[in-house]
């Protein structure tokens, strides 16, 4: 009955506009669409059970009324005689009046199923069977109601009080016109009401969900301030326990880009300044070639010729080492990962660096602890591995040692590169897998360091979904540790 109504017409236009796709992403819309529901729902739950209810005790209240004054029709009947012939006229207005008192009709039935009177003057004299007649007679009454045709009715039994038999039956219709028609007003009235309702909803709706977007609104804001160069610290929005643990992860965020950015222009610079230097090396050293003129010597000619060429190489171990990092970061998705012996690699990297080894005086000790296979990119983790026991040979004291352990438990295999070297710094051990970072950059340039072989090898470990660290102490050498799974973990593709 209720959704013929005005406001489930509203309500299914709402629920279409909710399929839509800007309402189905906007926040605010939902919350207003959430509260806007939440309040008229339960009014119009309210507005039909009420009207029910009403309808339904309306109903009742004049079967009842229609029972009583049946009953008392009833009684004058049977104290008149009217069954047994003496239809007297009081007794017919009686019967009238009554029909007209409740703008309805009234049938009275001998014991011989005739209709001895018809307020309507429709069945007198016809015989009437039907079922509620047949109960009536029986000594059983009934009532009901014709929600269509807007009517109640009575049937009910004429019944000797001495002899209890059934002398007739009465059947009474009321018309229900009046009550249907006060509950079209409750209706409408319900209705106005429902509609003033919705539009105070609507507006606290609005309301309340400004209020609740405004932490968002002032992120919004902040972040594009961000975006158009606004140089902004943190983001300080106050506001609800989960916005706040947003921004927190976008302060934590904005600080590890400003981290990033920093990064990247210390990059440029440190490549700038990596790049210039051989080469103004080269050209001071041309330049004093140029300017001696005939009285250079060709033993002159010769150191000079080998100072530039060192610088040559230096400039090439650069760039050499730049294009790996650059390689390694293209090709972080795509590792040409296989089953490799660990064992048989390491030996082979050793063998390689053995005449560097020799070279400076370094004993390089390999103990392997287990057979070790473990599926990675070969290139890739020989070239981070190489760096550490180069490393370990360059920064080591005159007759030192490097020892490379490996070992592997049911999950992990492990390489440690350890040395009796110069050490580094605590201060210092932060930042040694940064790009360019150099602990002794006079050091460094003696023996031809880039600052790009940690960065290199920290790389190489993080693309096999591995950990690197080390740990120092200055004067007493250093190790570095490398863990890396023994079977692949592919990264996510969310």
């Amino acid at each position: 009955m209720f959704r013929r109504d005005g406001v489930w017409a509203i309500i299914s236009k709402i629920r279409d506009l909710v399929r839509e796709s800007f309402i189905a992403k906007s926040l605010k819309l939902r919350i207003i669409l959430l509260l806007l529901l939440t309040g008229i729902i339960p009014v119009i739950i309210t507005r039909g059970v009420i009207l029910r209810n009403y309808e339904k005790n309306a109903v009742s209240s004049r079967n009842s009324d229609l029972s009583i004054q049946c009953n008392i029709l009833s009684n004058y009947l049977l104290s008149s005689g009217y069954l047994d012939g003496n239809m007297q006229d009081s007794v017919n207005s009686e019967i009238e009046q009554m029909a007209n008192l409740y703008d309805g009709r009234v049938i009275i039935i001998d014991r011989d199923f005739r209709a001895v009177k018809d307020t309507y003057g429709i069945y007198e004299s016809k015989t009437i069977i039907s079922e509620d007649v047949l109960r009536a007679f029986s000594g059983e009454p009934s009532n009901g109601y014709d929600s269509s045709n807007h009517y109640v009715e009575v049937v009910m039994p004429v019944v000797d009080a001495f002899s209890q038999e059934v002398n007739g039956v009465i059947i009474a219709c009321a018309s229900t016109d009046s009550l249907m028609a006060t509950i079209d007003v409750l209706r409408r009235q319900a209705f106005i009401l429902e509609v003033i309702m919705t539009i105070i909803i609507i507006a606290i709706s609005i309301m309340f969900s400004r209020l609740l977007m405004r932490p968002f609104n002032r992120v919004t804001q902040a972040i594009n301030k961000i975006e158009a160069g606004y140089e902004q610290e943190v983001i300080d929005v106050k506001g609800y326990t989960e916005m706040e643990s947003i921004v927190g992860a976008l302060n934590q965020l904005l600080s590890r880009m400003k981290k990033l950015d920093d990064s990247r222009q210390e990059f440029v610079s440190n490549v700038s300044h990596e790049l210039k230097t051989p080469l103004a090396s080269m050209k001071v050293l041309a330049d004093s070639l140029i300017n001696m003129g005939e009285d250079a010597t060709y033993e002159m000619y010769r150191e000079f010729m080998e100072d530039i060429t060192h610088e040559i190489d230096r400039e090439n171990s650069i760039i050499t080492d730049l294009l790996s990092l650059v390689k390694m970061d293209k090709t972080a998705g795509t590792l040409n990962i296989k089953e490799v012996d660990i064992n048989e690699m390491t030996e082979a990297i050793l063998k390689r660096l053995k005449p560097l080894a020799d070279l400076n005086s370094i004993d390089l000790i390999f103990e392997s602890i287990r057979q070790v296979r473990a599926e990675v990119d070969e290139v890739k983790l020989t070239l981070a591995v190489s760096n550490l026991i180069e490393n370990a040979i360059k920064y080591n004291n005159p007759n030192g040692w490097v020892r490379v352990m490996l070992d592997a438990d049911h999950q992990f295999f492990l390489i440690t590169v350890t040395d009796s070297g110069i050490g580094i710094p605590a201060e210092a051990q932060d930042h040694v897998f940064e790009r360019f970072y150099r602990v002794d950059k006079s050091h460094s340039r003696e023996i031809g360091g880039t600052g790009l072989g940690l960065a290199i090898a920290r790389s190489a470990v993080i693309m096999h979904r591995g950990a690197i660290k080390v740990s120092s102490l200055e004067g007493q050498g250093t190790e570095f540790a490398i863990r890396i799974p023994l079977t692949y973990i592919a990264p996510s593709s969310r």
